[in-house]
Protein backbone atom coordinates (compact mmCIF):
# COMPACT_ATOMS: atom_id res chain seq x y z
CA UNK A 1 0.00 0.00 0.00
CA UNK A 2 1.45 3.28 -0.69
CA UNK A 3 1.60 5.64 1.80
CA UNK A 4 0.97 9.85 1.63
CA UNK A 5 3.40 11.89 3.47
CA UNK A 6 2.21 15.10 4.89
CA UNK A 7 4.96 17.29 4.59
CA UNK A 8 5.42 20.87 6.13
CA UNK A 9 9.01 22.29 5.06
CA UNK A 10 9.60 25.36 7.39
CA UNK A 11 12.43 27.36 5.89
CA UNK A 12 14.00 30.58 4.91
CA UNK A 13 14.82 31.41 1.05
CA UNK A 14 18.03 33.21 2.67
CA UNK A 15 19.24 30.16 4.47
CA UNK A 16 21.71 27.84 2.89
CA UNK A 17 21.32 25.03 4.55
CA UNK A 18 17.57 24.87 3.79
CA UNK A 19 18.53 24.38 -0.14
CA UNK A 20 20.88 21.43 1.33
CA UNK A 21 17.74 20.14 3.03
CA UNK A 22 15.42 20.70 0.38
CA UNK A 23 17.66 18.99 -2.43
CA UNK A 24 17.94 15.68 0.10
CA UNK A 25 14.36 15.76 0.98
CA UNK A 26 13.46 15.71 -2.86
CA UNK A 27 16.06 12.91 -3.81
CA UNK A 28 15.17 10.91 -0.89
CA UNK A 29 11.35 11.47 -1.99
CA UNK A 30 12.64 9.93 -5.95
CA UNK A 31 14.03 7.01 -3.97
CA UNK A 32 11.54 5.94 -2.18
CA UNK A 33 9.53 5.76 -5.68
CA UNK A 34 6.02 3.89 -5.35
CA UNK A 35 6.58 3.17 -1.16
CA UNK A 36 4.88 6.89 -0.55
CA UNK A 37 3.27 10.06 -2.12
CA UNK A 38 4.36 13.05 -1.08
CA UNK A 39 2.65 16.92 -0.41
CA UNK A 40 5.27 19.47 0.28
CA UNK A 41 3.99 22.79 2.23
CA UNK A 42 6.62 25.66 2.74
CA UNK A 43 6.07 27.00 6.06
CA UNK A 44 7.64 30.44 6.89
CA UNK A 45 10.63 31.24 9.03
CA UNK A 46 12.36 34.10 9.24
CA UNK A 47 16.04 34.06 10.46
CA UNK A 48 16.60 37.80 10.52
CA UNK A 49 13.44 39.94 10.57
CA UNK A 50 14.74 43.13 11.83
CA UNK A 51 16.98 43.56 8.96
CA UNK A 52 17.08 47.05 7.01
CA UNK A 53 15.72 47.54 3.78
CA UNK A 54 19.15 47.49 2.57
CA UNK A 55 20.58 44.35 4.45
CA UNK A 56 23.49 43.62 5.76
CA UNK A 57 27.18 43.08 4.90
CA UNK A 58 27.10 39.03 5.41
CA UNK A 59 30.51 38.78 7.15
CA UNK A 60 29.31 41.79 9.00
CA UNK A 61 26.56 40.04 10.08
CA UNK A 62 27.83 36.56 10.87
CA UNK A 63 30.68 37.69 13.24
CA UNK A 64 27.64 39.82 15.08
CA UNK A 65 24.69 37.17 15.25
CA UNK A 66 27.43 33.72 15.80
CA UNK A 67 31.01 35.58 16.45
CA UNK A 68 31.96 33.54 13.31
CA UNK A 69 35.60 34.48 12.04
CA UNK A 70 36.84 35.05 8.33
CA UNK A 71 38.46 31.53 8.61
CA UNK A 72 35.43 29.93 10.10
CA UNK A 73 32.92 31.67 7.26
CA UNK A 74 35.57 30.31 4.67
CA UNK A 75 35.42 26.84 5.48
CA UNK A 76 31.68 26.88 6.16
CA UNK A 77 31.02 28.46 3.09
CA UNK A 78 33.45 25.87 1.19
CA UNK A 79 31.19 23.36 2.77
CA UNK A 80 27.79 24.37 1.76
CA UNK A 81 29.16 25.04 -1.57
CA UNK A 82 30.00 21.33 -1.82
CA UNK A 83 27.26 19.68 -0.46
CA UNK A 84 25.25 21.97 -2.17
CA UNK A 85 27.53 20.69 -5.91
CA UNK A 86 26.76 16.79 -4.76
CA UNK A 87 23.00 17.48 -4.70
CA UNK A 88 23.14 19.66 -8.19
CA UNK A 89 23.01 23.44 -7.03
CA UNK A 90 24.99 26.08 -7.27
CA UNK A 91 25.89 28.17 -4.40
CA UNK A 92 27.71 31.24 -5.46
CA UNK A 93 29.88 34.00 -3.23
CA UNK A 94 27.19 36.30 -1.70
CA UNK A 95 27.94 39.48 -0.01
CA UNK A 96 24.78 40.56 1.58
CA UNK A 97 21.90 38.77 3.62
CA UNK A 98 18.36 40.70 3.53
CA UNK A 99 15.17 40.68 4.87
CA UNK A 100 12.75 38.19 3.54
CA UNK A 101 9.31 39.00 4.52
CA UNK A 102 7.98 39.52 1.62
CA UNK A 103 9.68 36.57 -0.62
CA UNK A 104 7.30 34.40 2.20
CA UNK A 105 4.43 36.56 1.44
CA UNK A 106 4.61 36.05 -2.09
CA UNK A 107 5.29 32.01 -1.34
CA UNK A 108 1.67 31.87 0.96
CA UNK A 109 0.17 33.28 -2.44
CA UNK A 110 1.90 30.97 -4.37
CA UNK A 111 0.52 27.66 -2.19
CA UNK A 112 -3.06 29.18 -2.77
CA UNK A 113 -2.20 28.95 -6.72
CA UNK A 114 -0.19 26.17 -6.95
CA UNK A 115 2.56 27.14 -7.88
CA UNK A 116 4.38 27.13 -4.23
CA UNK A 117 7.65 24.63 -5.13
CA UNK A 118 8.39 26.28 -8.73
CA UNK A 119 8.20 29.74 -6.37
CA UNK A 120 10.58 28.15 -3.73
CA UNK A 121 13.34 26.72 -6.28
CA UNK A 122 13.15 30.05 -7.74
CA UNK A 123 13.77 31.84 -5.01
CA UNK A 124 16.70 29.90 -4.04
CA UNK A 125 18.47 29.81 -7.65
CA UNK A 126 17.95 33.55 -7.31
CA UNK A 127 19.72 34.75 -4.25
CA UNK A 128 22.48 32.09 -4.03
CA UNK A 129 23.30 31.41 -7.61
CA UNK A 130 22.01 34.69 -8.89
CA UNK A 131 23.06 36.62 -6.32
CA UNK A 132 20.10 38.59 -6.58
CA UNK A 133 18.24 40.51 -3.79
CA UNK A 134 15.13 38.66 -2.52
CA UNK A 135 13.61 41.72 -0.83
CA UNK A 136 13.53 43.62 -3.77
CA UNK A 137 10.28 43.95 -5.50
CA UNK A 138 11.13 44.29 -8.60
CA UNK A 139 13.29 41.16 -8.48
CA UNK A 140 10.75 39.48 -6.71
CA UNK A 141 8.11 40.19 -9.53
CA UNK A 142 10.59 38.35 -12.33
CA UNK A 143 10.78 35.48 -9.59
CA UNK A 144 7.20 35.03 -9.51
CA UNK A 145 6.70 35.43 -13.34
CA UNK A 146 9.70 32.65 -14.20
CA UNK A 147 7.91 30.78 -11.55
CA UNK A 148 4.44 30.63 -13.81
CA UNK A 149 2.36 33.49 -11.55
CA UNK A 150 1.07 36.49 -12.69
CA UNK A 151 3.61 39.10 -12.09
CA UNK A 152 0.89 41.71 -12.33
CA UNK A 153 -0.94 40.30 -9.58
CA UNK A 154 2.63 39.49 -8.01
CA UNK A 155 3.27 43.61 -7.86
CA UNK A 156 -0.40 43.89 -6.41
CA UNK A 157 1.06 41.35 -3.88
CA UNK A 158 3.67 43.21 -2.66
CA UNK A 159 2.06 47.07 -2.68
CA UNK A 160 -0.55 45.94 -0.72
CA UNK A 161 1.00 43.87 2.27
CA UNK A 162 -1.48 41.17 1.48
CA UNK A 163 -0.48 37.83 3.56
CA UNK A 164 1.50 39.74 5.99
CA UNK A 165 -1.16 38.42 8.95
CA UNK A 166 -1.27 34.83 7.24
CA UNK A 167 2.70 34.82 7.60
CA UNK A 168 3.18 36.10 10.69
CA UNK A 169 0.59 33.19 12.02
CA UNK A 170 2.41 30.91 10.41
CA UNK A 171 5.71 31.65 11.97
CA UNK A 172 4.25 32.19 15.22
CA UNK A 173 2.56 29.06 15.23
CA UNK A 174 5.59 27.15 14.27
CA UNK A 175 7.47 29.08 16.90
CA UNK A 176 4.83 27.90 19.21
CA UNK A 177 5.52 24.23 17.98
CA UNK A 178 9.15 24.82 19.32
CA UNK A 179 10.96 25.15 15.99
CA UNK A 180 13.99 27.49 16.73
CA UNK A 181 16.29 26.84 13.57
CA UNK A 182 15.57 25.87 9.91
CA UNK A 183 14.87 23.53 7.85
CA UNK A 184 12.74 21.97 9.91
CA UNK A 185 10.89 18.60 8.00
CA UNK A 186 7.64 17.85 9.87
CA UNK A 187 5.74 14.86 8.25
CA UNK A 188 2.27 13.68 9.10
CA UNK A 189 2.02 16.95 11.94
CA UNK A 190 3.92 14.33 14.31
CA UNK A 191 7.50 13.17 13.04
CA UNK A 192 10.48 15.80 12.73
CA UNK A 193 13.40 15.95 10.77
CA UNK A 194 15.90 19.02 11.54
CA UNK A 195 18.42 20.31 9.23
CA UNK A 196 20.35 19.94 5.95
CA UNK A 197 20.57 16.00 6.54
CA UNK A 198 22.05 14.19 4.14
CA UNK A 199 20.08 12.03 1.38
CA UNK A 200 20.62 8.53 3.01
CA UNK A 201 19.23 9.93 6.76
CA UNK A 202 15.80 11.84 4.47
CA UNK A 203 15.60 8.07 2.88
CA UNK A 204 16.01 6.00 5.52
CA UNK A 205 13.60 8.39 8.03
CA UNK A 206 11.02 8.75 5.56
CA UNK A 207 10.89 4.58 4.73
CA UNK A 208 9.87 4.31 8.31
CA UNK A 209 7.25 7.16 8.84
CA UNK A 210 5.92 5.68 5.18
CA UNK A 211 5.94 1.89 7.11
CA UNK A 212 4.30 3.03 9.36
CA UNK A 213 1.41 5.47 7.99
CA UNK A 214 1.03 2.22 5.97
CA UNK A 215 0.11 0.35 9.33
CA UNK A 216 -2.18 2.65 10.70
CA UNK A 217 -4.34 3.19 7.48
CA UNK A 218 -4.17 -0.93 7.27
Amino acid sequence: MTAHLKIDFVSDVSCPWCVIGLRALEQALERIGDEATADIHFQPFELNPNLPPEGQDIAEHLAQKYGSTPEQMARNQEGIRARGAALGFTFNQRSRIYNTLDAHRLLHWAGIEGHQHALKQALFAAYFTDERDPSDREVLVDVARQAGLDPLRAHEILESGLYTDEVREREQFYGRQGIRAVPSVVVNDEYLIQGGQPVDVFEKTLRKIAAEAGKSSA
